[in-house]
């Protein structure tokens, strides 16, 4: 009897599995049954960190980061204080779950430098006592933790991995390392060394020269090009209007003229009715004479003012 229930006890109480993540990431424990189960709730050790009941949360830091999402527990921002035993009852079945917490950086941190000195570190909260943490670098080979890195070289850029192992099994996070040269380094000049392609410093001087004044002299012939074009456009625009404003005075000169004639020609006398029982008289040559004259100034003073 004593061993029945114990074999129920152990059917009841199953193994649960390893998670592991890196610190301030999102980590899901899957809580293992196939259907989705009534009342349930997770435990982190001894203490009750989330169920059903939605306010129970609230009065645990790590429940308020944790949520349910049908079987499985969702811690999110996951610190070195989450690792440890986690464990889900539903439905009269309990399940135990291991979440190790894995922090690996570089010291200094961010990009190292060709020469300088580094160290790789990898720490494993949750991990069971006796197991053993090391690196495996990009190249295949393995070190111990921590790799002290003196100096750093290029070959140490690439993707490390922190294996570790827990109850026999092996697990593995990874850090990407990179390492870059410093340009000064690499740039920097013996100047004992012969210079396979060199020029001498004074013709490089007269050749910077002369192309500047080449640059100052298509500059300036351009820009008196410029006002040249705008000089004559201008020019031929005045000589234009001087023909087009002379015609029109020879034009209107002419209109006038003919009305002045047309004028002298139709005297009063002429204009007027003759009397009745009268002869129409003819106009005297004396005053044909002066009309010509008059005529004549007028022509006269007309063509010397187009001369001028």
């Amino acid at each position: 009897n004593n061993w029945i229930v114990c074999h129920l006890l152990g059917a009841l109480f199953a193994a649960g599995e390893v998670f592991h993540t890196k610190t301030g990431k999102r980590v899901t424990l899957e809580c293992g049954f196939n259907s989705i189960a009534k009342n349930q709730k997770w435990s982190r050790g001894s203490q009750q960190i989330i169920s059903d009941d939605a306010d129970f949360r609230k009065y645990v830091p790590l429940g308020q980061r944790s949520s349910l999402r049908a079987n499985n527990l969702v811690i999110s921002s996951v610190t070195k204080k989450d690792a440890g035993t986690f464990t889900c009852e539903a439905d009269h079945y309990k399940k135990e779950h291991t979440l190790l917490v894995v922090s690996v950086w570089t010291s200094p941190h961010g990009i190292l430098q060709v020469g300088s000195n580094a160290v790789l570190q990898c720490n494993v909260s949750g991990l069971n006592p006796g197991s053993t943490v090391q690196w495996k670098k990009p190249d295949g080979s393995l070190a111990a933790n921590p790799v002290h890195l003196s100096p750093v070289a290029l070959s140490h850029n690439g993707i490390w991995a922190c294996s570790f192992s827990h109850y026999g099994q092996h697990y593995s996070e990874t850090l990407q390392v990179m390492v870059y040269a410093s340009s000064a380094k690499s740039s920097r000049v013996d100047p004992t060394t012969p210079c396979p392609v060199c020029t001498d410093v004074s013709v490089l001087t007269s050749v910077e020269q002369l192309d500047w004044w080449v640059w100052v002299t298509v500059a300036v012939g351009s820009l008196a090009v410029v006002l040249l074009m705008v000089l004559i456009i201008v020019l031929v625009n005045r000589i234009r209007r001087r023909k087009v404003t002379k015609e029109n005075y020879a034009e209107n000169l002419h209109l006038f003229v003919k009305t002045s004639l047309c004028s002298l020609y139709r005297s009063p006398a002429a204009a007027a009715k003759p009397q009745q029982g009268r002869r129409k008289e003819k106009p005297s040559a004396l005053l044909m004479e002066s009309h010509e004259s008059q005529i004549k100034e007028k022509r006269d003073s007309e063509k010397a003012r187009m001369k001028e």
